[in-house]
């Protein structure tokens, strides 16, 4: 059950959630197919890498990941497979040019770009040419993470028809099962949004345990330091402890923006690289100091010192409280994208806390292990890890949120009334990918956040209009047009072949 302690003072969790939106063949720069290229060389590669050595030396349990189908769709495309070849070929050529840069400053960062890029090349051709469930199977068989499934698309659950959160739940699991061999038992909820209700769809669809902000459990009278029972069903769920998971990051602070850490936002635009550290935060980006790794390294292992003091802190205070039972546990959340690609010193970093935690007396676990023994049952009521813990991050830009709405009631009513049911029917399958893509949680998330808001009103927009396309065409039984419209369709968006619409018809699913 991870790294085992002789006498352990708690245990720790570390939840790390994979997902970039359907980028495939949307556009390449600034965000499209380079979002994710980026964080697949600076965040997913170091990160199994990372997991691999640690599996070569007996490690087990090291941490729960989520990856979302749709990124292991991506993951798995050979398109994207070669794009991804070719896109750190680029990197490494562009670093190699910078390494001849007349300035010792700009020499010194394509030296270090070039050596990275090298990796990252011998490191793809050893575990990631054959896709990322090659690479992802090969932790997951070797007991080295426990795997977290979830729903196709990322869909903002609470806000779609249930039988269509039912069946994308269900879709996503299976669609693991193809890609890993075998079916996850527990799942990341998208957002971690919650409402009333939903422990019945998790039950439904053969889901363990979850994880929840910690405000959602508090709110409804229970504590982050325990496994609960959803409502009246098995479903676990565990809390994310903002206590310790916001000393890393959270909306005002945190490890990554300390003066000695690589700036994410200042460029050397003419080779593409970031060659300054964060310096100060009120310092313009002409006037940061160059990065220096040897600083940065030394400030790693002081952040993880300091993390790993933060836990046995938290778990002394947790036992110390009357109504904690049994070993006080924390579970820590976050996205993996923030190690890496957000954070380029966030892997060392990782690495090192799990490195310290058990001498520190603290055991590592997974959710899984955590989730063996409820403490009792909670109603949680409606929430989300968003901005004010609530859901106004995706239902504030109405023009997304009601048109979201609108087409998910329409898109099925048009299932219902239309596919023949005996076979499968290419055209409602595709119905069914285009919709999802527009119900990704993202494009909200991206308007409320001014994070490149016009790529994703046009994402939203045009997997919007292909929906209503194939809608208007079976409606009014125009098979050919809906053919058409399908067969187009598919050419750009066809993640999970294997997506059946069928069961997303609504005879034995509540509307």
């Amino acid at each position: 059950m991870g790294d085992r302690v002789s006498v352990p003072i708690g245990r720790f969790a570390l939840v790390l959630h994979t997902h970039l939106p359907w980028v495939a063949h949307h556009g390449t720069w600034p965000v499209g197919e380079e979002w994710l290229h980026q964080a697949w060389a600076t965040s997913y590669q170091p990160l199994f890498a990372m997991l691999r050595r640690r599996a070569v030396l007996g490690h087990r349990n090291q941490l729960t990941l989520g990856v979302t189908p749709i990124v292991a769709a991506q993951w798995d495309d050979p398109c994207m497979v070669r794009a991804h070849h070719t896109w750190l070929g680029y990197w490494q050529t562009r670093a190699a040019g910078m390494a001849t840069a007349l300035d010792a400053a700009r020499r010194e960062t394509g030296q270090r770009e070039y050596a990275e890029a090298t990796r990252a090349l011998a490191d793809f051709d050893a575990h990631w040419s054959a896709g990322g469930s090659a690479a992802l199977r090969t932790l997951v068989d070797s007991g080295t993470i426990e795997l977290l499934g979830g729903p196709l698309t990322h869909t903002f659950t609470p806000l779609v028809p249930p039988r269509l959160g039912l069946a994308s739940m269900a879709a996503g699991l299976d669609d693991t099962v193809r890609r890993i061999g075998r079916r996850p038992r527990g799942a990341w909820t998208p957002e971690c949004a919650w409402e009333p209700g939903m422990e019945d769809l998790l039950a439904r669809s053969g889901v363990s345990h979850i994880v929840l902000d910690g405000p959602s459990l508090l709110g409804a009278g229970a504590t982050t330091s325990g496994a609960w029972l959803l409502g009246d069903t098995d479903v676990r769920v565990l809390g994310r402890d903002l206590e310790v998971t916001y000393r890393v990051w959270s909306p005002k602070r945190g490890y990554p923006g300390d003066r000695w850490y690589r700036d994410f936002h200042t460029f050397d635009h003419e080779w593409g690289f970031r060659p300054a550290r964060v310096t100060g935060h009120h310092v313009e980006p002409q006037d940061k100091s160059p990065y220096d790794p040897v600083a940065a390294r030394a400030r790693v292992e002081h952040d993880a010192q300091d993390f790993v003091d933060v836990v046995r802190h938290r778990l002394a205070s947790l036992a110390a409280e009357s109504a904690t039972t049994g070993m006080p546990h924390v579970v820590a959340a976050f996205d993996t994208e923030l190690f890496g690609h957000w954070w380029h010193e966030g892997p060392a970093w990782l690495e090192r806390v799990l490195d310290l935690l058990p001498s520190a007396g603290v055991e590592i676990v997974t959710l899984d292990a955590l989730a063996q023994d409820p403490i009792g049952r909670v109603h949680p009521g409606p929430g989300s890890w968003g901005l004010g813990k609530d859901w106004h991050v995706w239902t504030g830009p109405q023009e997304i949120a009601d048109r979201q709405g609108s087409l998910a009631k329409e898109s099925l009513a048009v299932l219902d009334a239309t596919h023949p049911r005996l076979q499968r029917s290419p055209v409602h399958d595709q119905l069914m990918r285009e919709l999802l893509l527009a119900l990704s949680s993202d494009w909200a998330f991206m308007v409320s956040h001014d994070t490149a808001a016009e790529y994703a009103r046009a994402r939203f927009d045009g997997h919007a209009r292909a929906t209503g396309a194939l809608v208007a065409a079976l409606r009014e039984g125009r098979s050919d047009d809906a053919r058409r419209h399908a067969q187009r369709d598919a050419e750009r968006d066809h993640p999970f072949g294997a997506l059946d619409a069928r069961s997303f018809l609504g005879e034995d699913a509540d509307e």
